[in-house]
């Protein structure tokens, strides 16, 4: 009963005050309409908690309302009210009022002004008839629908919200189909909230959880004319970038082609998004908008998963000195060559972002290096030393992270590893060895044995080494790691219980990877155990075993055949 008595007293005081102003401006009284209705500033500076009175805007209002006459009084006059509401904190109080506008009935006039206008803007030597409401009125209503999804918005009313958006752009897109002339409406405030309108729908559709909706909502704010600035348009560039990205649906691309004279349509949403990341990208080089990380942190991972890791050094080369930092260059452009197999300029990038002059002690740059050495028998010496640097560097800051620790480890356990192997003598081998095994047990206790790759390293260095009992464990904690998932860890196994001579075991290992394996990569396993069935004596199962190594690398050789003809059919065409 009290919820109900607030709401009839809140009712009335809201009728009481409608009241007073339709008496105000329709009456023509010297009673001033800002002493009862106070507005906000600007809808798109000024925060709705505001309550300081702008007696410009009400004088704009008052002035409108009486220059059209009585009919356009209520709607105008509701517009007012509800403002005053929304900017008080009375949500719903608010959201009463703008509901009691007929916005189906005054959208025609609505349309008819802005037309007028667009027209008049344009062609300013005709004569065109008075429009049935003043750019004012206009500007007031659109601004009490804003602020109607503003409230809808609020009490978690989503759909409604989009739909009362929607409105505002519906309303001048079709007035004023070609766009808003030059700074349109800025006198009275319409290209604010046109803007807030444009930017809102997206993420009203987003929070109703409609993602189609929130796409083309997005393409409507990007491809109409609708005299945004330029930091709001890469604003919205950016967000539906994210959107395409990481939403996790496909749509239907965009119909570019009719919008722009343009030689690549994207065909999915990770296409679209890195096209509008790369535009972003060109605003940065051109000025237009401050450098933002986050643009490049999003494009990258967008081309990394589409195969573009050139396409990604081509815009990081393209970016201006001082845009971002030369570290930062440097690094991400050895990242791209790096992924797309060119380790030698991917490692020469390193060796310069490296050198004295640049920055000797960048741990990123150190570990993948090392990385990059420890995979090429030429430089494994050179792999050796970043990965030295890298642990010196690391072990000099206080607050290090020991996963990262035993990484560097792990680089310097296997590069010392590779190594031994270009040993002149035998001393060197051994104390290669030792020291690669030393580092590696190291970056075992660092990561928690948690690394399946460190794991699979102990336990091949042991096995190396002919240290087959602690070889054996370290396999077995591999199967148990990786859930026996990994060809790796089974092969492991079985080649070090071949080592113990236990070839029976061996062969039972690799047939339980052969039944959890599909045919296609079984041909490593099969050559195992062709090799153990050999060395138990077993030769008839060993020629079965190769027969069926020989029908898999058949069926691969033609698989690749027919993939080389069907290319050349392509390109004859």
């Amino acid at each position: 009963m009290r919820d109900e008595n607030l709401i009839k007293e809140r009712r009335g005081r809201i009728s009481q005050k409608f009241g007073k102003i339709m008496n105000c401006l329709c009456s023509g009284d010297l009673v001033r309409v800002d002493q009862m209705v106070p507005s906000s500033e600007s809808l798109a500076n000024k925060d709705y908690s505001d309550q300081k009175l702008d007696i410009g805007n009400i004088e704009e209002a008052e002035s409108s309302l009486r220059e059209n006459g009585c009919l356009n009084y209520e709607v105008e006059a509701r517009a007012l009210l509800g403002r005053y509401e929304y900017q008080k904190g009375n949500i719903e109080a608010a959201l009463h009022v703008f509901e009691g506008i007929d916005i189906a009935a005054v959208s025609p006039k609505m349309k008819v002004t802005l037309a007028r206008t667009g027209e008049t803007r344009k062609r300013r030597s005709q004569n065109f008839a008075t429009p049935p409401m003043s750019l004012h009125a206009v500007s007031l209503l659109l601004e009490a629908i804003f602020l109607k999804a503003k409230s809808l918005q609020d009490l978690g009313r989503y759909k409604e919200a989009a739909q009362s958006c929607k409105v505002i752009l519906d309303v001048v897109e079709s007035s004023l189909p070609a766009g808003l002339p030059e700074k349109f409406g800025a006198d009275c405030k319409l290209q604010e909230t046109l803007s807030k309108a444009v930017e809102l729908l997206p993420e009203l559709c987003k929070l109703a959880d409609s993602p189609l909706e929130a796409i083309l909502s997005y393409r409507r704010a990007l491809l109409q004319q609708w005299n945004l600035h330029t930091e709001t348009t890469a604003k919205i560039q950016k967000d539906f970038a994210i959107f395409l990205l990481y939403s996790g649906g496909e749509t239907n691309p965009p119909n570019l082609r009719s919008q722009m004279d343009s030689s690549f349509v994207p065909t999915n949403n990770t296409e679209e998004a890195i096209l509008l990341f790369v535009v972003l990208l060109k605003k940065v080089s051109l000025r237009r908008i401050e450098w933002d990380p986050s643009i490049l942190d999003h494009l990258s991972y967008a081309l990394s998963i589409s195969d573009g890791l050139w396409a990604l050094a081509n815009q990081v080369e393209e970016l201006l000195p001082g845009i971002i930092d030369r570290k930062e260059r440097y690094y991400t452009l050895a990242l791209c060559y790096y992924g797309q197999g060119d380790f030698l300029s991917a490692l020469n990038l390193l060796r310069k972002l490296l050198s004295s002059s640049e920055d000797p002690d960048y741990t990123p740059a150190l570990l993948m290096a090392s990385k990059i050495c420890m995979e090429s028998c030429n430089c494994v010496e050179e792999g050796t030393s970043f990965a030295r640097r890298a642990i010196g560097t690391l072990h000099g800051m206080q607050d290090r992270c020991d996963q990262t620790l035993g990484v560097a480890n792990f680089l310097l356990g296997v590069s010392l590893s590779a190594y031994s192997k270009l040993a002149l003598t035998d001393s060197e081998r051994v104390s290669r060895q030792s020291e690669a095994l030393a580092v590696l047990e190291t970056a075992g206790k660092m990561t928690r044995m948690s690394d399946p790759n460190i794991v699979y390293h102990l336990g091949l260095e042991n096995a190396l080494q002919r240290k087959l009992e602690p070889a054996l464990h370290y396999a077995k904690c591999l199967l148990k790691l990786e859930g026996g998932s990994n060809l790796k860890g089974w092969m492991l196994l079985a080649r070090i219980l071949s080592g113990q001579k236990r070839f029976v075991d061996a062969e039972a290992i690799i047939d339980v990877a052969l039944d959890q394996t599909g045919k296609w990569d079984q041909g490593g396993l099969l050559r195992t155990k062709a090799k153990l069935q050999i060395a138990q004596g077993h030769f008839k199962e060993a020629i079965q075993t190769y027969t069926q190594l020989l029908a898999i690398l058949q069926v691969q050789s033609s698989f690749g055949s027919g993939k080389k003809l069907l290319k050349v059919c392509k390109l004859s065409h």
